[in-house]
């Protein structure tokens, strides 16, 4: 393969990468899950918000992990 090649599946895997955080972006106000899942850590006081979404985390790296995985196979 060539360097223009090799260049347009990179601007073409780009493209898609933008798309799915876009359609992530339009869908997140609609999938009401994400962010409230039980292993998500929130700890509210007074004058004080802690939120670390630990379980969102762990499954948003799996689901990109997976695609990463299938992408890179040849």
């Amino acid at each position: 393969m060539s360097g223009l090649e090799h260049f347009g599946k990179l601007l073409i895997v780009i493209g898609l990468v933008i798309i799915l955080i876009g359609a992530f972006f339009l869908l997140s106000g609609k999938i009401s899950w994400i962010g409230k899942l039980p292993g998500d850590i929130l700890i509210q006081k007074k004058n004080f918000t802690f939120y670390f979404p630990l379980a969102t985390s762990i499954i948003i790296s799996i689901i990109l992990s997976l695609l990463i995985w299938l992408f890179s196979r040849r």
